[in-house]
């Protein structure tokens, strides 16, 4: 029997497949999730309908399933903080944030690193959020 609230097999599968340092990209409908990515990441669609489901409906029960060691975002084109951001990190206090202009980000999502991209509904602009897995410590 799982212990996570997460049910969905393919999800499962991609996130036991990462490991320490592993990046996951959340993003939003905004995103470009074919190109945004390196071509050998996994792919996760769960963009079931504009609006749903969100980053912040994501973020809660993988929160609970990996362990997340930093975030990363997007800055806006003011260079701010998007307000979808001050969700995740209410969400997630004791980890550390780091925001990007909206083409380094891009650069960032398209290394290597970045193991897995979950397709999200999210109509908010700047939505992005870039989890880095970290350790599960005994």
């Amino acid at each position: 029997m799982l212990t996570t609230p997460i049910t969905h097999p393919e999800l499962l599968a991609a996130l036991a497949r990462c490991g320490h340092g592993t990046k996951i990209l959340l993003a939003d409908g905004n995103y470009p999730h074919l190109t945004g990515v390196p071509a050998g990441t996994t792919r996760i669609a769960l963009n079931v309908t504009p609006g749903l489901l969100t980053v912040n409906q994501i973020l809660t029960p993988l929160a609970e399933t990996v362990p997340i060691e930093s975030c990363e975002f997007m800055l806006t084109a003011e260079a701010g903080t998007a307000p979808a951001v001050t969700g995740y990190a209410e969400a997630l206090p004791d980890v550390p944030f780091t925001g990007h202009e909206r083409f380094a980000f891009y650069d960032i999502a398209r290394t290597r690193d970045v193991g897995l991209i979950i397709a999200t509904g999210d109509q908010r602009q700047y939505a992005n959020l870039l989890i880095t897995v970290g350790v599960v410590v005994p």
